[in-house]
């Protein structure tokens, strides 16, 4: 007997109702900061790895992971087995892989930029060097799904920038070894992979040990462990950004299909219960067709009760005055995923200030973005899309200044620097400058 369909509860919000505003602030409040108990579990975690290295990763490894091996050299995934993974995977399988891999590193190689030289006559020369990071440690999620997706948004980028060494670390729950994550880690160039999750492998990564190198920055989702683990960690190496739940807000007018509406708010909320699927529009009509189809699409959904929960907790269909107001709104949430599904996007654009990515079009759905259009899906969320960006391959690059000073131009800067320096309290600074003006 098949289980009963949960109940689908579709919140409705009027922007003109009164108490609006504090409606929609409750609505997108979501606290992504850290729990004292996790914080305190990964504390512990890290600081065993730090001391004990191999010994505390096989045991975390067998605990969590229920992976037991008999020493650190056998969590290693060899290149031959990445190898023989996409030998094996099925063709239609490579063939996607190999279709979103090209997109993907197609649209990074444009962001690659170098530096730039400014050079006066007197042969000063100020300018900036553009370099990649030696090594990056890659988290991928293996615990209840798979992600080959993940595997080739953080490693293409990396590869990209020029990375010199990319490691990547999984969860393999019982020894399963996913034949698609190691097919992507095979095609985007991962140059070693290991079978340890978990904060365990984050601060293997960011402290190494006699087996797993460590990295200068670590990049890639995972659970509230992790994301803790990376917070701890961030001033040893770098990390991309402590990723939250995934969002979707759908900003749609008369003309959007109310089916394909329904379905891209799903594709998101079936993620998590905490995930969040907003609909704006002026279109009160559109909102009664949405829901009427989003009613029919949950039946065919076997995250059902994960996309019900999810509506019930955090989603929302919104009526607004007009398209204007849809855009004000949207600022404000600043969205992860931003779907325009309206008659004319290019008019919204220009109002358009925050958002993880702008999917532009009744075609331009997030899946898409997800998979395999080419833009990296990894994105700000929880309203960071106002001060962060996707990652990209300059996550994976450094900038370093150069000054390159003719001996004219620091006879004539150095009584600058000399009078700030002394007003400053900072003395040697001043003579380090005036030096070079009285020689």
């Amino acid at each position: 007997m098949s289980a009963a369909l949960p109940v689908l509860t579709l919140r409705r919000l009027d922007s003109s109702a009164p108490g609006f505003t504090a409606e929609l602030d409750a609505l997108i409040a979501f606290e992504a900061g850290q729990d004292p108990a996790v914080d305190a579990t990964v504390a512990a975690i890290i600081a065993d790895v730090r001391k004990r290295g191999d010994a505390a990763l096989l045991e975390y490894t067998a605990r969590f992971d229920g992976l037991c091996v008999a020493k650190a050299a056998d969590l290693r995934i060899s290149a031959d087995a990445m190898r023989e993974a996409w030998d094996a995977i099925p063709a239609a399988e490579r063939g996607a892989l190999t279709i979103a891999a090209q997109r993907i590193r197609d649209f990074h190689e444009r962001q690659r930029g170098g530096g730039f030289s400014m050079r006066t006559d007197d042969g000063t020369e100020l300018g900036q060097r553009v370099t990649p990071l030696d090594r990056v440690g890659i988290y991928v999620p293996g615990g209840k799904a798979a992600y080959p997706s993940s595997v080739l948004m953080n490693a293409i980028p990396a590869h990209v920038a020029g990375v010199g060494e990319i490691v990547m670390v999984v969860p393999t729950p019982h020894g399963a070894r996913n034949p698609l994550v190691l097919a992507a880690a095979h095609v985007a160039g991962v140059s070693s992979a290991f079978t340890i999750g978990g904060a365990q492998a984050i601060a293997a990564l960011a402290y190494g040990t006699p087996t797993i190198p460590a990295v200068d920055k670590i990049c890639g989702p995972g659970n509230a462990y992790v994301a803790a683990a990376k917070r701890r960690v961030f001033g040893t190496v770098g990390i991309d950004m402590v990723a939250g739940v995934s969002e979707i807000l759908v900003l749609a007018d008369g003309t959007a299909n109310p089916d394909w509406v329904a379905i891209d708010l799903f594709s998101q909320a079936e993620h998590d219960e905490l995930a969040q699927a907003i609909l704006i529009t002026p279109d009160a009509g559109l909102i009664d067709r949405v829901a009427e189809s989003a009613q029919r699409w949950l039946a065919q959904m076997p995250r059902a009760a994960i996309i019900a929960e999810s509506f019930r907790r955090r989603g929302a269909l919104i009526k607004v005055r007009d398209l204007a107001e849809a855009c004000e709104i949207s600022n404000r949430i600043a969205p992860e995923h931003l779907e325009l599904a309206v008659g004319d996007p290019d008019a919204l654009l220009p109002q358009l200030r925050h958002a993880g990515a702008i999917f532009v079009g009744h075609h331009s759905c997030e899946a898409l973005g997800d998979y395999c259009a080419g833009p990296n899906h990894v994105l700000p969320t929880g309203r960071t899309a106002r001060f962060s960006s996707p990652l990209g391959v300059y996550d994976f690059q450094k900038r370093s200044s150069v000054l390159r000073i003719a001996p004219g131009t620091a006879r004539m800067l150095a009584g600058v620097a000399s009078t700030l320096a002394r007003g400053e309290g900072l003395v040697a600074h001043a003579l380090s400058a005036e030096v070079r003006r009285d020689r």
